[in-house]
């Protein structure tokens, strides 16, 4: 079992034939996803050779559905158009929609996000993420497909060097799906929508929640635990070492006076039986444990 993405998603990307998009096309390709296509309106009609196999290239997303079955998209374009390419994929109702791009202005964000609140039909994770990938069976982004093995641990972070960090620190347990849900201020798929799929995921038997200083969204999420979440949960949160008042990398992580901080973050998630560690190789530690005593 998985969260979101399996062996049956048929795959597209906006954006295919650019130079981000083909090569992030072959290692999806090379994962052995079905990657069925892609689209590019200035080449519609057209086709593009990747790892050996002829992919068509359609003008919109809807063409591509249409034609291809496809139910999940990648977007590799520019940010300047990442809004247009957003809104396309959710008039088009395609399930899923996974947002890779970095940079899209926040007002773009907002916009588009709320759209796909108002039409439905589409689950957006992103923008600023690496996507995610169900090992063995699928990957719609830019997560390597060799880190980890398919496994009972489930993984939600905001960050996508840590996601990759921490597959590899549990590669000798394995993964059931790893999300990299982003870190910018405004993003689709949540801690929360993740610790809720992974929840009901009989196959997920604990859960690794990676978060970074910045915001409440693991407050949020250590209150949801609280009250619905039976698995065990291990968490890490990036920046103790962080200095008060500046943004550090991703545009969400930012801490004002004592709210935001890697500390208080920990103490909400230990208050409601959440370990976390404050590396990410004693939180990999911790999930051996936990996973040990299952």
């Amino acid at each position: 079992m998985s969260i979101f993405l399996n062996s049956d998603s048929r795959i597209i990307i906006q954006g295919i034939t650019g130079s981000e998009g083909s090569e992030h096309a072959r290692r999806i390709l090379a994962s052995g996803a079905k990657l069925v296509g892609g689209t590019n309106p200035r080449k519609a009609g057209q086709t593009i050779l990747i790892n050996d196999t002829e992919l068509p290239v359609f003008g919109t997303v809807k063409e591509a559905m249409e034609e291809t079955g496809a139910d999940v998209t990648v977007i590799f374009v520019p940010p300047a158009f990442a809004k247009a390419a957003i809104i396309e994929a959710i008039d088009a109702h395609i399930p899923l929609c996974v947002i890779i791009t970095e940079g899209i202005p926040v007002r773009d964000a907002s916009e588009a996000w709320a759209y796909a609140k108002k039409v439905g039909h589409t689950r957006i994770i992103g923008p600023n993420c690496p996507g995610i990938i169900t090992p063995g069976e699928s990957l719609a982004g830019i997560t390597p497909a060799n880190i980890a093995g398919s496994g009972p641990i489930g993984l939600i972070s905001k960050s996508g060097t840590l996601t990759y960090q921490m597959m590899y620190e549990l590669s000798d347990i394995g993964i059931s799906t790893a999300i990299g849900i982003g870190g910018d201020p405004i993003i689709g798929t949540t801690h929360i929508d993740a610790l809720e799929a992974f929840e009901a995921d009989p196959e997920t038997k604990a859960i690794v929640m990676i978060g970074e200083i910045g915001g409440d969204a693991e407050e949020r999420a250590a209150d949801f635990i609280s009250k619905h979440v039976t698995k065990p949960v291990v968490g890490y949160v990036a920046g103790f070492t962080a200095p008060e008042g500046k943004t550090m990398g991703h545009a969400g992580a930012i801490v004002t006076g004592s709210e935001g901080t890697a500390r208080a973050k920990k103490h909400a998630l230990e208050a409601v039986g959440v370990r976390v560690g404050t590396t990410p190789s004693e939180t990999a530690k911790l999930m051996r444990e936990v996973v040990a005593a299952l």
